[in-house]
């Protein structure tokens, strides 16, 4: 089974100086402990909200806005697809991935199985 991790992060939250040393050095042994497991496909952070595009289509009607979106109350930062047996297994890496932020960041996470693996 294939699952979408989204990873969304409130920006009022977000430390000012991002991640420090230590949790890229956890993050990236998490990593490498899902990549030699065969559990995770691919993986990436995003770049700032600030830097993004939304397209909204209503009634047929597309607007686009370029970022910053000041009335944006979370955002995805960046995403996690993994390959597991189950929905639990992706929610316990989801979960672990958590962990690894520590008190620092309040951050969520959104496990969602791929549509073409039903």
């Amino acid at each position: 089974m294939r699952h979408m991790v989204l990873i969304r992060l409130d920006p009022a939250t977000v430390p000012d100086a991002g991640p420090d040393e230590k949790l890229m050095a956890e993050m990236n042994v998490l990593i490498e402990e899902m990549t030699k497991a065969g559990v995770l496909l691919d993986t990436n952070g995003l770049h700032p909200i600030e830097e993004g595009t939304r397209i909204r289509q209503t009634g047929g009607v597309q607007t686009v806005t370029d970022g910053p979106f000041i009335e944006s109350k979370e955002f995805i930062g960046g995403y996690c697809l993994l390959q597991t047996r189950s929905t639990e297994e992706a929610v316990e890496w989801a979960s672990r991935f958590l962990r690894v932020h520590g008190n620092e960041w309040d951050i969520e996470v959104e496990v969602r199985q791929l549509a073409d693996q039903e």
